[in-house]
């Protein structure tokens, strides 16, 4: 039988600490590395029996697991939640939580977390950076509304953001002081900055081949335009992992957290354990929906009549979540399915 040592990595942002254990349970060896990726390489090359790891998702742990990957036989994240649940104790320190981990790896313990290949994660970040630059250029558009209002100027809120109307307004102004009027160029030239920027970013995910392939399928679905299937495609990655629609809408956050004890449920309000990126997208984009897509409509009028409009949102959004699952799993356009009719049932029984 091959031997084969279990190792638990504590993870920080300048240095790893690490545990060697034995099948059995013995402490093969301790220590502290270097966060840097030769010194982990260097690390990994000494090690002359196969081993099997794991470490803790954080921030930083994508590079190390990424540089420790081709040197194990197995190499996993934990779910941090999840591990902190099973590893709460009275005394903590880098040492006994490299021990934690590497026994649950021992026991086949560990609540272990999908890890995106290196691709995906480099077209998410990208999208991500995107939602970020959108959201400052929101605070620009505001900040330059709040500008005019401070001092009384009265403007076309529809237009004010258009390069034209607003370049004929700042020539209007007359009793502004000089400050706001530099502070209202500084933020025009600041939101155009944001602007171009999220423009490039969005080409740049455009000219990926596979990626638009299947966000092309994706947008298929009436009402799904190109960012949310950007999102769905990056943030979901391998959509094949969710067995059921039910675990999808759970990762995307459109499920309440239950408590159930001694045969009695309490529901509460929607988990925050979730894909804020992925959720905060399919809540926007079920408030327009139902505009372009009547088969939603449909679910909202239905929901709506409960007399809660956000209610009726999430539904709108748990039906859009299961349009995208089937057609992401089944990788066809989406199509809406009809009940047969009673000759083609005779058909078919035929």
């Amino acid at each position: 039988m091959n031997v084969i040592h279990y190792i638990g990595f504590d993870v920080h942002k300048k240095s790893i600490s690490y545990c060697v254990k034995a099948g059995e349970g013995t402490i093969l060896e301790e220590g502290k590395i270097v966060a840097r990726r030769a010194s982990l390489r260097e690390w990994a090359r000494t090690r002359t029996v196969p081993w099997k790891g794991a470490m803790e998702a954080t921030l930083f742990s994508a590079w190390i697991y990424d540089t420790l990957k081709p040197f194990a036989v197995e190499l996993a994240m934990g779910h941090p939640a999840m591990m902190k649940a099973i590893g709460a104790s009275k005394k903590k320190n880098d040492q006994l939580d490299a021990r934690t981990i590497a026994d649950l790896v021992r026991c086949n313990l560990l609540p272990e977390c999908w890890v995106a290949p290196i691709e995906i994660r480099e077209l998410r970040r990208l999208l991500r950076y995107r939602n970020l630059v959108v959201g400052q250029a929101v605070q620009m558009k505001n900040k330059i509304s709040g500008l005019l209002m401070e001092t009384g100027v009265e403007y076309n809120k529809r237009r004010l953001h258009g390069k034209e109307y607003f370049s004929e307004l700042m020539n209007t102004l007359e009793e502004v002081p000089g400050s706001v009027k530099d502070l209202l160029e500084q933020s025009r030239g600041t939101l155009e900055m944001f602007q171009t920027t999220q423009q490039q970013l969005l080409v740049r995910l455009q000219k990926d081949a596979h990626l638009s392939q299947r966000v092309k399928l994706l947008r298929s679905i009436r009402g799904v335009g190109e960012v949310t299937a950007l999102t769905w495609a990056l943030e979901i990655g391998d959509a094949q992992r969710f067995r059921s629609i039910g675990k999808a809408e759970s990762y995307c956050g459109l499920t309440s957290a239950l408590v159930e004890s001694a045969g009695k449920q309490q529901r509460g309000p929607i988990s925050k354990q979730c894909n804020r990126h992925l959720q905060r997208v399919l809540i926007e984009a079920a408030k327009l929906a139902p505009r372009w897509n009547p088969p939603l409509a449909a679910v909202y009028e239905h929901a709506i009549q409960g007399g809660h409009r956000n209610q009726a949102t999430l539904e709108v959004a748990r039906k859009l979540v299961a349009y995208l699952l089937a057609v992401d799993k089944s990788g066809k356009a989406f199509q809406i399915r009809t009940p047969a009719t009673e000759e083609e049932k005779e058909v078919v029984a035929a």
